[in-house]
């Protein structure tokens, strides 16, 4: 089956689950854009149905489990793909099968080799990959790694950062062990973070966890520290949590100087940053711009242009396989090696959208996963 070619200057796009990040964030940001539209929403939820197709003006929905009606419908160019992590593979890869085009929610997988598999559909057919990195176009993150890239820190020797949240022990994250845990939810935002920032790929990886009884969350390791080694002795070391009050925050270091980011991985309001260089100090900040709606632009105007999208599957793979070496090194307690490996692409400039905030709506059965959203 052929990529699916689109002429009519929009990417028609089917919205799979209906989630808070679906509802709340992706749907009002496709609304956002002059280049895409909603046609379709998969979902086991008969009331998210009826809504949400009067809302966005849906053409149609479909259960989960007549999904592969829809791969032969004609009705979607692409879908937007955010079931939880586990089940990330049973709609991507048949979908890209069918030259469907698939931006895809992070992180890519919870296995290397359903990674290789969504790669290999995607090559087979031609359809489009792509992961969403939204902060790949956000506009104080892109400047913070090019004015790291430019050297104005020096040589990056220490990347740090914390990203936590009180999780609510109902949601389905708190189900599925380390698969859905804090590493694959919220350590994916470090990890690529760092990778950015040291324009490399790390060789080793430690990892140490715990469990706090007061978050509730059972049989879960809650809170993960990470430290990896970087080729040029650059370290990064990171905890991901959610058992901890609500935190996101990374610095840079380097020879000549510092980069701090707080908050650092959010939406819903402007990033800034602030600069060390020698004595000098500046504090940079940026709008509040539309990150899902940005990153749906983007995605659609690869599609319409036949370009190649910078967040692709290597993108997704390259975090999963250090996700994976964290997973061995907390079931063995022993440092993990990865093979040396150059990544072929890194964000560019031309990537930043400046697409406004999106008018939002009140979401239909879903809710914040955190407690700190009460």
């Amino acid at each position: 089956m052929k990529a699916k070619r689109v002429t009519g200057g929009k990417v028609r796009y089917g919205i799979v689950a209906g989630g808070s990040i679906s509802q709340g964030q992706f749907m009002p940001g496709v609304r956002n854009t002059k280049n895409s539209e909603l046609t379709v929403l998969v979902t086991g939820d008969p009331e998210k149905a009826d809504v949400l197709k009067e809302e966005f003006g849906l053409k149609n929905t479909y259960h989960y489990d007549d999904f592969d009606k829809l791969l032969t419908a004609d009705e979607v160019d692409a879908l937007y793909v955010a079931t939880p992590n586990h089940l990330h593979t049973p709609y991507v890869v048949p979908a890209l099968k069918a030259g469907i085009h698939v931006l895809l929610e992070k992180p890519m997988a919870v296995r290397e080799e359903d990674c290789r598999a969504m790669i290999a559909a995607a090559q087979e057919s031609g359809a489009k990959l792509m992961v969403a990195y939204r902060l790949h176009f956000e506009p104080a993150t892109v400047a913070a790694v090019e004015q790291v890239r430019a050297g104005d820190v020096g040589d990056v020797r220490a990347f740090t950062s914390t990203f936590s949240q009180f999780l609510r022990p109902d949601n389905h994250r708190a189900k599925n062990g380390f698969d859905d845990g804090p590493v694959y939810d919220m350590g994916v935002y470090p990890i690529n973070a760092c990778r950015q920032f040291f324009g490399a790929e790390p060789i080793e990886v430690r990892a140490v966890a715990s469990r706090n009884p007061e978050a509730g969350l059972g049989d879960l390791d809650d809170t993960v520290s990470v430290t990896l080694r970087f080729p040029n002795d650059g370290q990064a070391v990171f905890i991901a949590s959610y058992g901890m009050h609500e935190f996101e925050h990374y610095s840079v270091v380097g020879s000549k100087g510092s980069l701090s980011v707080q908050p650092a991985y959010s939406y819903g309001h402007g990033l800034a940053y602030d600069v060390t260089i020698g004595d000098e100090k500046e504090h940079k900040s940026y709008p509040e711009t539309d990150q899902f709606g940005g990153e749906a632009e983007y995605f659609s105007n690869c599609i319409l242009n036949d370009l190649d999208p910078e967040p692709d599957g290597e993108e997704g793979w390259c975090d999963v396989r250090i996700v994976e070496a964290i997973r061995r090194a907390l079931e063995t307690g022993q440092p993990q090696t990865l093979e040396p490996y150059t990544r072929k692409g890194r964000i560019e400039p031309s990537q930043v959208m400046g697409l406004p905030p999106a008018q939002k709506f009140e979401m239909v059965n879903a809710s914040d996963p955190s407690k700190n959203g009460d």
